[in-house]
């Protein structure tokens, strides 16, 4: 019993020795907690004071796990962006730093995933796996870094791979008015990279949800979210977000092609970017410039436009292609957000709603789109067969407005107009059906040696399909070469040809026929 007693005493002696010695050796260690509190709240921003350490950009964190960024750094105030619903918001709220930029998840697990620009899921498929956050703002890469735009970016669109040829590397802007199938084009594009190797970032900045779920459905229905990642803000988000989508979006595209990948994004569209960014700017009582837009606009878009860029071989080799839209206003290419973005962009595809009206989709007006890096990346077969094309097309167009006024035409004009026809009637397609590279190739050479123009204009649609099957059963050896062939051989030309007038044949015949019945 005694010992019992003793043994137990020797226990607790020890226990509290132990606990003594923890208690002299431990420090406290004081963590410095910098907290503000809310001043005034007004459309998306609040005005916040006492963080005397805050930094531009940083993250500020608000009752409700609301963020925002730190935009303006006054003496006696902070103004910042929110990026949430922020009606609980009152005066007074208190207000933490966060330590950090604004970040963004990264990494092969957001691929097929829908998100916001603060990387939460909306697709209700559970949290999200990421490797990594990086900052939504990074600089772009250095001149030495960057290598040539070389390999081409097939858009399956027949007029632009032919006429105004992508590079991956390339920064190509979309504009025209609203309703003339700039996101069609984008898609399209999107579509066409299946079993292409590239990766693609759709960014919809400020849509309406219900356009926004429609283009999902597409990617969805055509399984191109299997390569793609959706990252979303709504008409009716704060502008903060809207703000920061896009930045957000490239963050997550830098990432795969600094694995050495090859990537597409596409901003949809950078109007509403700007629109929110005045929309800040105006309520921090930023000074306004031309259009009311702040005069760093210009800025604001050429630093995230830069980053997209094709990586030399020392970093891995990958690339980013921008695919920016602008929405313009009754055919205004030269007001003020439109010429900035074209001025930073590699070229630019205009759609015209006049050729929208008159049913030619798509409706790019050649005359008015440029590429001025793609046409290096363009593969050779191309530059063979499409190498006129565009001056004939723009040489139509010229006769064409000119033969409205009933002029008297001689043959020679007669048969430049009836060939323009024939191209543009070829360059017509449907709307989610991108067209294989050996089938674009066939018909754009049947085109160029004009076996089109015997064939009324009301057999084209069939015509040209033919041609395109007969472009399809090529043979894998056949493609491989016009894929890789530095130059078309007259023996592949021939052989295109030959398919060419095999296929268009039965429609020549008929034209003929008919000819001879009228007569």
């Amino acid at each position: 019993m005694k010992a019992g007693t003793n043994l137990l005493q020797r226990l607790y002696n020890d226990t509290f020795a132990g606990l003594q010695q923890a208690r002299q050796s431990f420090t406290p260690q004081l963590q410095l907690h910098e907290v503000g509190h809310i001043i005034s709240i007004a459309t998306g921003i609040a005005k916040v004071s006492g963080l005397p350490g805050v930094g531009f950009e940083e993250m500020l964190r608000f009752p409700g796990d609301i963020y925002g960024i730190a935009f303006n750094i006054d003496e006696a105030e902070i103004g910042v962006v929110l990026l949430g619903d922020y009606w609980h918001l009152q005066a007074g709220d208190k207000v933490e730093r966060r330590g950090h930029l604004v970040d963004v998840p990264a990494g092969d697990g957001l691929i097929g995933r829908v998100i916001n620009p603060l990387g939460q899921p909306l697709d209700g498929k559970g949290r999200l796996v990421s490797t990594q956050r990086l900052p939504v703002e990074r600089p772009s890469p250095a001149i030495m870094a960057r290598a040539p735009v070389s390999v081409p970016l097939q858009t399956g669109i027949k007029v632009i791979d032919a006429l105004i040829p992508v590079g991956r590397g390339q920064r190509e802007l979309i504009l025209g008015d609203r309703q003339t199938g700039k996101t069609a084009i984008a898609l399209d594009t999107i579509l066409n990279q299946r079993e292409q190797n590239v990766l693609c970032v759709y960014c919809a900045i400020g849509q309406r949800a219900s356009g926004v779920a429609k283009v999902i459905a597409r990617l969805e229905e055509q399984g191109a979210l299997n390569y793609t990642v959706v990252v979303v803000t709504e008409g009716n988000d704060p502008p903060g977000l809207a703000y920061v989508a896009p930045y957000a979006a490239t963050s997550i595209a830098e990432y795969f092609m600094q694995q050495g990948r090859d990537v597409l994004i596409v901003y949809d569209d950078l109007t509403h970017h700007a629109r929110a960014y005045r929309e800040l700017s105006l309520l921090l009582r930023r000074p306004p410039g031309r259009e009311a837009f702040p005069g760093d606009i210009f800025y604001l878009h050429s630093r995230l436009l830069e980053r997209a860029t094709h990586l030399n071989a020392e970093l891995g080799g990958g690339s980013l292609t921008a695919l920016p839209i602008i929405e313009t206003e009754a055919e205004d290419i030269s007001a003020y957000i439109p010429t900035n973005l074209i001025s930073i962009t590699d070229g630019q595809i205009y759609l015209s709603p006049t050729l929208f009206e008159l049913g030619v989709l798509p409706a790019v007006d050649v005359g008015k789109s440029v590429s001025r890096v793609g046409g290096k990346a363009q593969r050779a077969a191309y530059r063979a067969v499409a190498a006129n094309l565009k001056l004939a097309y723009a040489q139509f167009e010229e006769l064409e407005s000119f033969a409205r006024f009933g002029a008297r035409l001689d043959d020679s004009t007669l048969k430049t107009i009836e060939h323009g026809r024939r191209i543009r009637a070829c360059l017509m397609q449907a709307e989610f059906s991108p067209v294989p590279m050996q089938e674009q190739v066939t018909v754009l050479l049947a085109l160029s040696e004009k076996l089109f123009d015997e064939i009324p204009l009301a057999d084209m649609p069939a015509a040209e399909l033919a041609v395109r099957h007969a472009g399809a059963a090529l043979s894998d050896k056949q493609v491989a070469t016009l894929e890789s062939a530095d130059k078309l051989t007259d023996a592949d030309r021939a052989a295109l040809l030959q398919l060419a007038r095999d296929a268009l044949a039965p429609y020549i015949a008929i034209a003929d026929s008919s000819e001879a019945a009228g007569e």
